[in-house]
């Protein structure tokens, strides 16, 4: 089973990630940096919270698991 330490770092490192990326298709879809990246901020934090928790619930799901 995966720490909860690991799972939040997995979450971060992969929204960091997932921040800089949106924070350019933000920026070119919308024109301005600012509204790209207030966007992309957003959408960071909402997605860590939820991976976090996703991430949690599979690694108490022993399905599929071989021990």
């Amino acid at each position: 089973m995966e720490t909860r330490t690991r799972s939040l770092v997995k979450a971060t490192i992969w929204s960091i990630m997932g921040l800089a990326v949106m924070a350019i298709v933000g920026g070119i879809a919308t024109g301005s940096i600012w509204v790209g990246g207030t966007m992309a901020l957003i959408n960071t934090g909402i997605g860590l919270v939820t991976y976090v928790i996703y991430e949690r619930i599979w690694a108490s799901i022993g399905w599929g698991r071989h021990v």
